[in-house]
């Protein structure tokens, strides 16, 4: 027991703590985050090869181990249960399992794992503490990431659930197009809705996108900021060169690039 509790222990401060080593580990699964994203985007339209199986197969370990780690360590596993990129995750091992019988209908599916990019409040706090750029643009990285990940996603449920179903929406290129049109409400015309299960999926589509494109436009025209937590008062965004909180005058130590 006391062995498996250092086990345990020693887990939790790859995923938790502040060590050189922990931060490389959460950078090491945010590139597979990436890679496994991309991955799933080149081959989804493609059909199932063996190859594409034996690459499925691994990532799909590699994302059980992950699901298995956070679950062990987890104090509440119930919350942890309810958050949106680990449900991504199980709908993406479903996906993984149901491709093989079902063939490629479900395999856009897997676009949902980009959910999970950037959504890790220990690897947001290592981007701000390593990259001066995120730190500087940060707002308007995680609105741009949450927009393509919307339309990534969204166009994959579109394809997985109306696919074949609605006149000119045949492969994933066309759930993109239509995703993209509709949120900036272009409207063309060449691919609609004509279903009310459709109309329902664009009116969510219009609603959901429109407010984080405006997310994103207000985040790149609205003046940069800093997040540092004031320790007297709790504001939690600051100018980038503030040495007193504006809210209650508190000291700020602001990390800096010069700061170690």
């Amino acid at each position: 027991m006391p062995e498996d509790k250092t086990v345990k222990d020693r887990i939790r401060l790859l995923y938790e703590g502040r060590s050189k080593r922990a931060t490389n580990f959460r950078y090491g699964l945010l590139i597979f985050d990436a890679c496994s994203i991309l991955f799933f985007l080149a081959t989804a339209p493609l059909p199932l090869t063996r190859a594409i199986f034996i690459a499925d197969v691994l990532i799909g370990v590699v994302i059980v181990a992950d699901l298995v780690m956070r679950f062990w360590i987890s104090s509440n596993r119930m919350r942890l249960l309810r958050r949106i990129y680990v449900l991504a995750d199980f709908v993406v091992l479903a996906s993984l399992i149901a491709t093989p019988f079902y063939g490629q209908e479900l395999a856009m599916l897997r676009v949902l794992r980009s959910l999970r990019l950037v959504h890790s409040y220990h690897l947001l706090r290592d981007l701000r503490r390593d990259a001066t750029f995120f730190r500087r643009y940060e707002d308007p990285i995680l609105a741009a990431v949450n927009l393509l990940v919307f339309i990534f996603a969204t166009a994959a449920v579109v394809y997985t659930l109306r696919g074949g179903n609605e006149p000119d929406l045949n492969n994933y290129i066309d759930a993109l197009y239509f995703t993209v049109a509709t949120l900036t409400t272009t409207g063309f015309g060449d691919i609609v809705m004509t279903t009310s299960w459709g109309r329902l999926l664009t009116m969510g589509i219009m609603v959901i996108g429109v407010g984080l494109f405006l997310q994103l436009v207000r985040s790149i025209f609205s003046p940069a900021k800093v997040k540092h937590k004031c320790p007297e008062c709790g504001l939690l965004k600051h100018d980038t060169d503030a040495i007193h909180c504006k809210h209650c005058g508190h000291d700020l130590k602001i990390e800096t690039e010069g700061a170690i």
